[in-house]
């Protein structure tokens, strides 16, 4: 069995039966990166609240990972991404307290993986950052469900982004807005990566889609 690897902002994590759990984000990051890219991020949107960054489980050379493989640009493997997304879940029930609000936060590749948690099961997930990514093609099991209770997402991406597939852009642009209560913000002169503007808009987001949850940064 596959256990991921991870590095976290601290040993325990609170216990949901408290009077207002504190939210656990968990970073996702990009292909070819690793679990310690996101780590300052995290303190940096979200710095009220604990977190975890986890490393892909396809190892590409030392120091560099992925979720799954890139073979069609923006049209991944189902069945590889259903893999990844199960691994994740694996983890998060073996490490966090059941009943744990996550923040699911992923750049680029990862950002996939945070709206696949979204959309695997819904009721774990407080709010959806995605950095430069894009959603899978297809129907999952809590489609219908987010069509329906429209949770917080905030999908940020460079206007000079030339790395993520059209086709996945035009996706995620025609899924996002009937399934979430979505903030886009796209920043001119960024390419594929993240800039002051983006952390300070995901900082704001995060404190509004978190209150109650602990979310007060």
């Amino acid at each position: 069995m596959t256990t991921l690897v991870d590095i976290r902002s601290t040993d325990t994590f609170d216990d949901p039966g408290a009077a207002d759990p504190r939210a656990v984000v968990v970073c996702l990051h990009g292909f070819g990166s690793h679990e310690h890219d996101l780590a300052p991020l995290a303190a940096l949107i979200a710095p009220a609240l604990q977190w975890a960054s986890l490393r892909g489980p396809r190892t590409l050379q030392p120091g560099s990972y992925a979720w799954f493989p890139i073979e069609t640009p923006g049209v991944p493997d189902p069945a590889k991404v259903a893999a990844a997304t199960e691994l994740i879940w694996e983890w998060i029930d073996a490490t966090l307290p059941a009943g744990t609000p996550i923040v699911a936060v992923g750049f680029s590749q990862g950002g996939l993986m945070a709206t696949q948690l979204l959309r695997t099961r819904p009721d774990r997930i407080a709010a959806t950052v995605i950095l430069g990514g894009f959603v899978q093609g297809g129907e999952f099991p809590g489609d219908e469900q987010l069509a329906r209770t429209r949770p917080p997402v905030f999908w940020g991406r460079g206007r000079e982004d030339t790395v993520i597939a059209p086709v996945a852009i035009e996706r995620t642009i025609d899924w996002l807005p009937g399934h979430s209560t979505l903030e886009v913000r796209i920043y001119p002169g960024l390419a594929h990566g993240v800039n002051q503007a983006e952390i300070d808009d995901v900082r704001a987001f995060l404190a509004a889609a978190t209150e109650g949850a602990g979310g007060t940064v």
